[in-house]
């Protein structure tokens, strides 16, 4: 029987219990709102797009001028967050006071409930202060590897993390064993979820579940480079611009890498078209595979789509700032800074069997039928393991 790897039984034994299939119709029903509502937004909030762009271009121009104090700043992320949990803890009372609701389900209601509450406290103005201080202006450590990855600020951030991966969206990783014990291999997934939150989460899921690896390195879209801080915070965090040359060059020194051929792609889906793999580009992930001899594994991320529903998409902002498109999610951005915060969703992560490719040989590198039937291979192995996920999940809160 199926099992995942590492389970926290303090986390599941709220989250699954013993009669989790038996649970009263009412989560189901709110996860078939959910979808509903979502479907519904666009029409609603259509002529709502453009005044959010002008909203957003505004703060900008005031940011850029320094018309927008700290003290200013600071009340309007208190308001966000009063208002944000005030949501969140209203729609958990209601539910948490039907009369339908077994005890057990209440439980899980009050954790997922107690859990948002405490990550509206994390995002306060002085942790993003403390954030673009910590990124921004100290010195790195003495030493960094090539990329500038720096482990002292890793282990700083790493109970965040930890917390987001353990705790907020309780991720259960499954088949870790295809993962190889050590040498190079590319962990090929697929990418959702708007803030690309799923590079960090196989990070994390590698650091914290395999039983011999203790590091992975993700390959970054260049945009995030060109973002303040953001591509700072990336360099120092492990990742790494994602282009052929870096790819290589991690891999001949042993690393696993993990890539998203989707590319911005994936992570600029719409909700109605979650977990649809998008075109795999021309195949560069075969090629790196076939060059450095590096074994595939085929890896697929469930519950990433949920945490931020694309309704909308910007592009005539965006251009202005440099980056392919800004979202527009049921919370963001009319909650500001606090609709950035992800929804908690219940992920899975689970990986195939490694594929290896050295007996295609060097000639298989100039051979572009061969690398696009390859990398469409790989794009339907995800893509099934996707679909059979997704039919075992019962509720995108609770797995």
């Amino acid at each position: 029987m199926e099992q995942p790897l590492k389970q926290n039984p303090k986390v599941l034994s709220f989250y699954r219990g013993k009669n989790r299939k038996e649970s009263p119709p009412i989560f189901e029903n709110l996860a078939k709102n959910l979808d509903e509502s979502l479907n519904t937004l666009p029409q609603s909030l259509a002529q709502s797009i453009e005044m959010a762009d002008n909203d957003l271009s505004t703060l900008i121009n005031k940011k850029i001028s320094h018309k927008l104090g700290e003290l200013q700043l600071r009340c309007e992320l208190e308001q966000f967050a009063e208002q944000l949990e005030a949501r969140v803890q209203k729609t958990f009372n209601f539910l948490s006071i039907q009369e339908k609701l077994e005890q057990e389900e209440k439980d899980r209601l009050e954790l997922v409930k107690n859990l948002t509450s405490q990550l509206v406290k994390v995002f306060t103005f002085d942790f993003y202060r403390n954030v673009i201080q910590s990124l921004g202006n100290q010195e790195y450590e003495e030493e960094v590897d090539l990329f500038g990855m720096d482990r002292r600020l890793i282990e700083k951030v790493k109970p965040f993390f930890d917390f987001m991966y353990q705790t907020y969206w309780r991720v259960n990783t499954w088949d870790m064993h295809h993962v190889p014990d050590e040498g190079p291999a590319l962990i090929v997934a697929n990418h959702s979820g708007t803030i690309p939150w799923d590079g960090s989460m196989l990070k994390v899921a590698i650091m914290n579940d395999h039983p011999v690896r203790e590091d992975a390195r993700f390959l970054v879209e260049d945009f995030a480079y060109h973002m303040p801080f953001l591509g700072t915070a990336m360099h120092r965090l492990g990742g790494v611009r994602a282009c052929p040359e870096n790819a290589e060059l991690l891999l001949k020194a042993g690393h696993a890498v993990i890539v998203f051929p989707e590319g911005v792609k994936g992570i600029g889906k719409s909700f109605k078209n979650r977990y649809k793999l998008q075109r795999f580009g021309r195949g560069g992930f075969i090629k790196l595979a076939m060059k450095t001899k590096s074994p595939i594994v085929p890896t697929a991320v469930i519950g990433a789509e949920e945490i931020h529903p694309v309704i909308f998409k910007s592009n005539s902002l965006a251009k202005a700032i440099g980056v392919p498109f800004i979202p527009f999610t049921p919370t963001f951005p009319w909650l500001g800074l606090f609709g950035l915060i992800p929804l908690p969703a219940k992920w899975d992560i689970q990986y195939a069997p490694a594929i290896s490719y050295e007996k295609y040989g060097e000639q298989g590198l100039n051979d572009d039928l061969l690398i696009n039937r390859l990398s469409e291979e790989v794009r339907q192995t995800i893509q099934s393991m996707i679909n059979k996920r997704l039919k075992k999940r019962e509720s995108i809160w609770l797995g």
